[in-house]
Formats: C-alpha cells, structure tokens, sequence
C-alpha cells in the first residue's frame, strides 16, 4: 500500500526547534517525529511511501535514504517553490489507484490500516481522518443581539470541534481537480470537490492524537509518549 507523506514544511509555530532542523526531523524522545510515522505505517502495511519535501530536504533525504533500513522503500519528491498541502500531490506521477496522505508531525495512535480499508469499501473520492477536539476558553463569552443586547453570558466555555487530523486516504481521480504548478491547501480542495458532487468521507478516531505545531504541544507530545507508545 502506498503513503504519501507531507515533509515540506518549514515548522515556523515550532521555533526555536526548527531553527536548525526540518519539523519532520524534530524528535519525541531521541527519535525523530517522521521515523515515527513511518515505523507506524510499516506495521500498518504501508511499504511503498513517497516523502514530499521541500526546506531542509537534503537533511531528510540524508537521515531516510531509500527506507531499506526501516523496511520500506522511500522515494521522495521535492517541490522548487511553496505549494500548500495539496499542490505537492499533483508532482508525482506514480500514484496508485487509492493512497494514503498524511502529514509528517502528528502523533498518534490511529489504525491506518482499518481507515484506508473504510476508504476503498466506500468508494470515497477522499475519506478525511477526523479527531472531536475540545477547545478551552479562558474568557468570558457574550452573546449580543441585534440591538446590542447582552442575550448570553457564558463564562470559560468548553466547545467541541470535529477537526481534520491532517491524515486522509485519497482515490487518485482525487487530483484532477487541483491545479498545476499552484499554491493549493485541502481545504481549497474539499470545497472544490463538494461543488462538484464528489463523495467525500470522514473516519471517527477515538484514541489519541496530538498535531506537533507549537512548542507547547512539542513538550506534551515528549510527556505523552513514554506513557502511550
């Protein structure tokens, strides 16, 4: 089965951590976060897996090399300019017919192997991996009306968001629709998608998940892993 994985960024939430390092490179507890992913994907029969770089490739092409020693094959493909998280999908040319697509800093605990198969049994176009997330807020929150009139008043309330994990499975009829040689995230992607009726998915995961974006979530990311993995 195929992964691709999106290693391009620059990690700038991650600083001062990615100062010297790709994000991708960034370790949890001496190992690197996308050595991680990819062990992970190995276990999940994920063999044939396409990095897609951009700053600071060399370093990641120097510390994966081909993937022989962590038993899959790497390839990568670099893109010259900046191209969202969609865009890199449209550089490389040997996508199977349905694939995974994920980004390089999530940790988590999710089964790749049981969503790819929800994927392919579904007939998704995209089938997108969603986490509910609560989200704090440490401020009062007011509730105005049309005439300025308070109408709520909620004190430090807890809201829950089904988010995008940041790991979706793909069928390759997928990439017709974004353009050549543009910026182009997924979201830009999902609606063009929905406006043209294509079915698009989403997979419930109920266990952990961490996206590694600021140095705060790097520290917990550190705390957590020892216990969960």
């Amino acid at each position: 089965m195929q992964a691709i994985i999106l290693a391009g960024g620059k990690g700038t939430r991650l600083k001062p951590y990615t100062l010297d390092l790709p994000k991708s490179l960034v370790p949890i507890k001496e190992t690197p976060i996308l050595e991680i992913v990819i062990r992970q994907l190995k276990k999940s029969q994920f063999s044939n897996i396409t990095l897609a770089v951009g700053h600071l490739a060399e370093l990641i092409k120097s510390h994966f090399n081909n993937g022989e020693k962590f038993g899959v094959k790497i390839k990568y493909s670099a893109e010259s300019k900046p191209l969202g998280t969609a865009g890199p999908l449209k550089l490389i040319t040997d996508l199977n017919e349905n694939f995974l697509v994920m980004n390089s800093d999530d940790l988590t605990d999710f089964n790749y192997k049981n969503f790819f198969e929800y994927h392919k049994k579904n007939k998704a176009i995209v089938t997108i991996g969603i986490f509910n997330k609560k989200v704090n807020i440490d401020l009062g929150v007011l509730e105005v009306g049309k005439k300025n009139e308070i109408i709520d008043y909620i004190e430090k309330p807890v809201y829950n968001f089904n988010v995008s994990m940041g790991i979706y499975a793909f069928n390759k009829k997928a990439i017709d629709y974004i353009p050549e040689d543009e910026y182009f995230d997924f979201p830009t992607l999902i609606k063009k998608l929905m406006k043209n009726n294509q079915k698009i998915l989403s997979y419930q995961h109920n266990g952990y998940w961490l996206d590694i974006g600021r140095p705060e979530d790097y520290e917990k990311a550190n705390e957590d892993f020892g216990k969960i993995f």
